[in-house]
């Protein structure tokens, strides 16, 4: 009897070293927490969704992540929950207000009009936006960047154009024109993640803007992947382009690359 007692005791013991051990280690599986958060910009109330690890403890970057001209739909809250893994806190970032979602390419160009027409919108909802991912614990105020797919691409690179106060700003698929490039205002180093098949958004026009960060000395990086069209990272873009007639495809290898592309680039700008 005294045996067995002494034999329980010992695994007990190793229980809770090892407890103790993973949780010293930090490599306890993701916790992510999830919530709907609403907030005012302008008189126009904004639905946003915010990820993070809530087993990380202290303060972390935090990524804006603004969406396809489809809105905050499930494939940007997956890309929120992907960041929130990374160890990041992330919005998937409404910007029709309401947390409108486009159901159609009609909709969307309606929704999306107003900031292809003014793309200096982008500041001050994103700012909104921003202020309220301040509000979290877990936040770093002095750590933030904007990542954009498509038409969020677009804006989350005109918002970096405008002045915000971003570390470093990645575009997936997204439209190079809007604001002109100001070197007194730009301060995020920026990252470019382009399909070499896109239709939507000329080979030329990459060119073109990478050559205006050369002339201003912001630090940018370029990447172009290979049979890559527009929306290449979206696994749903495939159907999407055979149900609208869209020229869209999903390209697993590209999804890849260019996420690892924007992993290396944020390890590298925020271990700093």
């Amino acid at each position: 009897m005294k045996r067995q007692i002494i034999l329980a005791s010992i695994i007990v013991a190793v229980i809770i070293l090892g407890f103790s051990s993973v949780a010293k280690s930090g490599n306890l599986p993701p916790n992510i927490k999830e919530e709907t958060v609403s907030y005012t910009v302008n008189g126009v109330v904004y639905n946003s969704f915010i990820a993070y690890d809530d087993n990380i403890k202290g303060k972390r970057p935090a990524i804006l992540v603004v969406p396809e001209w489809w809105g905050v739909n499930d494939y940007t809250k997956m890309r929120a929950r992907k960041l929130a893994e990374l160890g990041y806190i992330a919005m998937a970032t409404d910007v029709f207000g309401g947390g409108k979602v486009a159901t159609n390419p009609a909709e969307a160009q309606q929704f999306t009009g107003p900031m292809y027409k003014d793309p200096t919108l982008a500041k001050s909802l994103l700012d909104g936006a921003a202020n309220k991912l301040k509000e979290y614990s877990q936040t770093d105020p002095n750590n933030f960047a904007t990542i954009g797919y498509c038409f969020g691409g677009f804006v989350a690179l005109n918002y970096a154009k405008l002045g915000a106060d971003l570390k470093c700003v990645v575009s997936f698929h997204g439209g190079m024109g809007g604001t002109p490039v100001d070197k007194k205002l730009l301060k995020a180093k920026v990252l470019v993640c382009q399909g070499g098949s896109d239709s939507f958004v000329a080979q030329k026009d990459v060119d073109k803007f990478k050559h205006q960060l050369d002339s201003i000395g912001v630090d940018n990086t370029v990447k172009v992947y290979a049979n890559a069209t527009h929306a290449f990272t979206n696994p749903d873009a495939t159907v999407i382009g055979k149900k609208f007639n869209m020229p869209i495809e999903y390209n697993p290898q590209a999804d890849k690359d260019s996420w690892n592309d924007m992993k290396m680039f944020f390890r590298k700008i925020f271990t700093k």
